[in-house]
């Protein structure tokens, strides 16, 4: 996009300094003590962090380091890597990233990741990561350990919360062991309330998007979201959103849009297309239209409640809206399609992430019917670019366009 029609935020200068400063720390853990006092454990996005922060663990993200494998253009290459060491096309680009990482680093943005000490996964966002930890764990001689979270077909259910919460209070005996330290329900809980303030100030800066013009597009969510996972349950995400909150409200204030002389409101739904993030996003831009909110950067914007935290975390993160039903995620693109006042939607058929994907289509049906708006379902892939055909995309996108101006 170029800065004429596109508004870069000035925050962003910070976000890169403190994405570099963790993955430096990240890389460099060990000289912060013993690796045996000061675990460097691998876990998947929907994992409860704040009870690892408050055992000292610092936790690195694999699906996050496939988002920079794919925003770097580096996926392709390492996904055919791990393909030729018979990882099957058909999985997560993340995925066989991150595999193909470990086996060809020289190829892979910052050498790859640090080596893990435990491996922690959770299957509330998809099967395959267990499988993929699994083969991690065969590959590195480490610690698996694996919540169980059960599917909610409809509402949370007190059966399905004690269900994880046992595997929390198991889980809890395990980390006492590999760490040599016991359990403080203090640390749990600064580390809840940390995630619980970066929770509220990032709901308030999606929410500053129902104003008109938006002052945020789908790229900037995209972007700005790392916190969010990185380092929840931290101060340092807490500073990072009140800072992000001061710019967006500001822009608000002084009616900015992110796109200069928005025409057409959007949602997004799935994961963003990393590798050709701004292109594919300028097909829309360039005709004015402005993606004020998604269903990707709102999927760690989930409450915590007060109470008991080991409850808290399994109430939490048993509802990750990956997890719940397709119902449930078609009122949520209803509610955002009203609640913003959007002229339509698009979403993202990705060919990596199919429990995201699988059920778009019955989604899209009741999303148009229930609002009236219509809805662009194109084919890609989230890091993999070697399935994205620019091409049928641009028309289709063009189509869809002149179908929402002509409403």
């Amino acid at each position: 996009m170029t800065e004429k029609r596109y508004r870069k935020l000035d925050s962003t200068k910070q976000l890169e300094k403190i994405m570099t400063r963790y993955y430096v720390l990240s890389r460099h853990h060990r000289f912060w003590g013993k690796p045996i006092n000061r675990p460097l454990a691998w876990v998947t996005s929907g994992a409860p962090v704040e009870l690892l922060r408050s055992f000292d663990i610092h936790p690195v993200y694999p699906e996050n380091y496939g988002a920079i494998c794919g925003s770097r253009k580096a996926s392709s290459q390492l996904c055919q890597v791990a393909e030729n060491a018979g990882y099957s096309q058909d999985l997560c680009s993340y995925a066989r990233s991150h595999i193909g990482s470990i086996l060809r680093p020289d190829l892979a943005p910052m050498k790859g990741l640090p080596r893990p000490d435990l491996l922690i996964t959770c299957g509330n966002i998809c099967g395959t990561v267990l499988k993929w930890y699994e083969a991690l764990a065969r590959i590195f001689d480490v610690p698996l350990l694996i919540i169980d979270t059960p599917y909610l077909t409809g509402d949370m259910t007190n059966r399905a919360q004690d269900y994880v919460h046992t595997q929390l209070q198991d889980m809890v005996a395990t980390l006492e062991n590999i760490t040599g330290r016991s359990y403080n329900q203090t640390k749990v809980e600064e580390a809840i309330s940390f995630s619980k303030e970066t929770i509220s100030l990032w709901t308030d800066i999606r929410s500053l998007c129902k104003n008109t013009p938006s002052p945020l597009n789908a790229p900037d969510l995209f972007i700005h979201m790392a916190p969010i996972v990185v380092l929840r349950g931290t101060k340092q995400a807490v500073n990072y959103y009140k800072l992000l909150k001061a710019e967006v409200q500001q822009r608000v204030e002084q009616r900015e849009s992110a796109i200069n002389g928005e025409k057409i409101r959007l949602v997004w739904d799935n994961i963003a297309i990393w590798y050709n993030l701004y292109p594919f996003f300028k097909m829309f831009s360039e005709r004015s239209a402005c993606f004020v909110t998604d269903t990707y950067s709102g999927g760690w914007a989930m409450e915590l409640e007060q109470g008991d935290p080991l409850e808290s975390l399994a109430k939490t993160y048993t509802e990750i809206f990956l997890n719940r039903s397709a119902e449930f995620r078609a009122q949520q693109l209803i509610n955002f399609v009203t609640d913003y006042n959007a002229d339509g939607f698009v979403m993202h058929s990705n060919r990596s992430c199919k429990p995201y994907s699988l059920v778009q289509g019955v989604i899209r049906r009741k999303v148009m019917a229930e609002t009236g708006v219509p809805g662009l379902l194109i084919e890609a892939d989230m890091a993999d670019q070697r399935v994205f055909a620019e091409e049928p995309t641009r028309n289709r996108v063009q189509a869809f366009l002149e179908t929402v101006e002509a409403i």
